[in-house]
């Protein structure tokens, strides 16, 4: 196999002495979708909290294109090429899709003047590459639809060179024709090399959308599964009883 975009090995945190992530170890390749699965309080927000910048793991090494990767707040992680998009997509609401695209780096005229026709032209490139249908340019993003701010707050992450993507319940709260723009814009970003983390509670979106999942429990991984090879109900097994599809009943 090719080098993995991102290894974490033997990861582990401890909160007030309870173990949050306990030796847990996932990978993910350019252009792969990993979905992270398991009930509230399994590990896996905190798991890529680590990776993200968030959090210092207690222990554990974190391997970027095959090199050990020193992440300890999230402008490490983004010297890393690394992006998380919230569920709560952190924009600017009352700002258009270019200026939230370019929040906190915005482009200025030789004058020193913020650039608006600039930054317009460049969020109209990478919305045609994305999600050409976009056309809300001018409107503030709170009257943007979900998928739309979805878009605006992915293309924002690619723009600024994200190869690696944590996307957390990114379709939550969203209706089907949304959902599927998402999915859309997924299958864009694999297409362009770039690799996702995908947190979930829907065992069903996992199956649509990533190549292998990774399901924890209690802080512990049950076992990472190639999506094709397995059943919602395996996954399901492995989130419920903690039970790797492979291992027989008793």
């Amino acid at each position: 196999m090719a080098t993995p975009l991102v290894e974490m090995r033997d990861m582990s945190i401890s909160f007030g002495g309870i173990k949050a992530v306990d030796h847990v170890s996932v990978d993910l390749h350019p252009g792969e979708v990993v979905g992270l699965l398991g009930h509230n309080g399994a590990g896996k927000s905190t798991l890529i909290k680590m990776l993200s910048g968030a959090y210092t793991p207690d222990s554990g090494q974190i391997f970027i294109n095959g090199e050990k990767a020193d992440i300890h707040n999230p402008r490490d992680a983004r010297r890393y090429n690394i992006e998380t998009i919230y569920q709560t997509l952190a924009l600017a609401d009352n700002l258009d899709a270019a200026s939230n695209l370019f929040l906190g780096r915005e482009l200025v005229t030789p004058l020193g003047l913020v650039d608006d026709a600039a930054m317009e032209a460049e969020t109209r490139k990478i919305m045609g590459r994305l999600n050409p249908n976009f056309q809300k340019f001018s409107a503030p993003v709170s009257a943007l639809s979900g998928g739309q701010r979805q878009s605006v707050a992915i293309a924002r992450a690619v723009y600024f060179n994200a190869r690696i993507l944590i996307m957390d319940e990114p379709t939550a709260a969203l209706g089907p024709h949304e959902t599927q723009m998402v999915a859309e814009l997924i299958h864009q970003l694999k297409a362009e090399g770039i690799g996702i983390f995908l947190i979930d509670h829907d065992v069903h979106q996992v199956m649509n959308l990533c190549d292998r999942a990774s399901v924890m429990k209690n802080g512990e991984l049950v076992g990472t599964v190639n999506v094709k090879d397995v059943t919602d109900d395996d996954l399901l097994g492995m989130i419920i009883l903690g039970k790797h599809p492979h291992e027989t009943a008793a």
